[in-house]
């Protein structure tokens, strides 16, 4: 037997390589789940929630790597039940330069390390992932730093179809870092001074995901 045809025999012999999956968090299905909490020492505790996440996600087995992008809709956050808190908030996340429909919060990450997942058993991992706020990054051009559990749920044990839980926890999300406050936004500058101990500028950011392969 020649070279040529080993090697084709080899390769025919071979199992099949593991194709990456494709997920999707459906950001109306309501089980996936955006908070963050500044709490000012000297001001107010202030919770931002959403429940419509939205994500599309390519996982490979082999690799144990993913990638993808997420994304909450500004206008589907909601700040301590309040609708004037709310408005706020969207006014200093546009900075009054956009419309609020227009506007999310996003992830878009690749070759993030999440291992070998376990049926039913949480993997721990970390990464860092660049976010945008009505697509600003960063000023100093960092990625935020998330850790967190994947865990795999098989066909049958939550829904028919293969399902990956995220959770994952951003300790320090400095919201100045992306010029959300009023210092940034037409017509608060009177009251920046006012505000500027009542609202912490660095919180805790976390997401709960529930990923379908499609």
């Amino acid at each position: 037997m020649n070279r040529t045809a080993a090697l084709l025999t080899l390769l025919l012999a071979a199992p099949p390589a593991a194709l990456a999956e494709d997920f999707t968090v459906n950001p109306e299905a309501g089980n996936s789940g955006f908070s963050a909490i500044f709490d000012a020492a000297l001001g107010e505790r202030i919770s931002a929630v959403s429940s419509a996440v939205g994500c599309a996600v390519s996982f490979d087995e082999k690799t144990g790597l993913a990638s993808g992008r997420c994304r909450v809709a500004l206008a589907s956050i909601t700040v301590d039940n309040d609708a004037t808190k709310s408005e706020h908030f969207r006014d200093w996340a546009t900075n009054k330069r956009s419309e609020p429909k227009d506007c999310a919060i996003e992830a878009v990450f690749s070759g993030v390390a999440l291992g070998p997942l376990v049926a039913e058993k949480p993997v721990a991992f970390s990464a860092e992932v660049p976010f945008t706020v009505c697509g600003r990054a960063r000023a100093d051009g960092a990625r935020e730093k998330l850790t967190g559990t994947a865990l795999l749920f098989p066909p049958g044990a939550y829904g028919d179809k293969k399902t990956i839980r995220i959770r994952a926890t951003i300790a320090a999300f400095d919201r100045d870092a992306y010029r959300i406050g009023p210092a940034y936004t037409d017509g608060w500058l009177a009251k920046v001074q006012k505000l500027a101990k009542v609202v912490a500028e660095k919180g805790a950011v976390d997401l709960s995901l529930f990923a379908k392969v499609k």
